[in-house]
């Protein structure tokens, strides 16, 4: 699947998990398992609890996504 495939959606670090992954709220109440994009994991792009980022989720599995960018 290729990036253009993949859903952006708005939201909210809400907690740090083991393993280089991420708890995310949706805007809209929607909590996703979310780990790093390949370019803030090769920028060392570091993300708090907080944060607010876009997250890359793909059609078919919802409840899983990555992590593309981030505001403070």
């Amino acid at each position: 699947m290729s990036r253009e495939d993949l859903i952006q959606i708005e939201g909210t670090v809400k907690e740090v998990l083991a393993g280089g992954q991420f708890l995310v709220e949706s805007d809209k109440g929607q909590k996703f398992l979310a780990k790093i994009g390949g370019r803030m994991r090769r920028y060392h792009i570091r993300v708090i609890p907080g944060d607010r980022v876009t997250v890359a989720v793909s059609p078919y599995d919802p409840s899983h996504g990555l992590i593309m960018y981030r505001s403070s």
